[in-house]
């Protein structure tokens, strides 16, 4: 594969993440298919999740009225092997209620497999590990 295509893929890897983050910040879960595949598989420390359906369902059980998330991916590291691609982040979650400083805030490690679909990169498994968590 030639350099350009890796770095493409590496770039549109990477714009996955910070479309990920805008979907959960903007509570957009009908959207999740822009960035999940359809069978992906998420482990969390509170939960493993199976599939599209049951991923889209969970983020909309776990929306707490009045309360905001603002995710920043960073140290985004890909790795492109042909149509699959092996890709790490660290991400910073803040929670917040609108005017507020934020209440919640998290450290995360993602690990993550995304694959080549017709319709771009998409997210096939992710194993998101709490680094840690400040609660104010």
């Amino acid at each position: 594969m030639p350099a350009a295509a890796r770095t493409t893929d590496r770039a549109e890897i990477a714009d996955l993440f910070a479309r990920l983050a805008n979907l959960l910040d903007e509570c957009r879960h009908e959207d999740a298919a822009t960035v999940y595949h359809d069978d992906i598989v998420v482990r969390s420390p509170r939960v493993e999740l199976h599939g599209l359906d049951e991923v889209t369902a969970h983020l909309k059980r776990s929306q707490v009225e009045g309360e905001h998330t603002q995710h920043v991916h960073g140290d985004v590291l890909v790795h492109v092997d042909g149509d699959r691609a092996k890709a790490t982040a660290n991400q910073l979650v803040y929670f917040y209620r609108n005017g507020e400083a934020p209440h919640r805030t998290s450290g995360l490690r993602t690990a993550c497999t995304a694959v080549r679909t017709p319709a771009g990169w998409r997210f096939s498994d992710m194993h998101i590990t709490l680094a840690w968590m400040q609660e104010k």
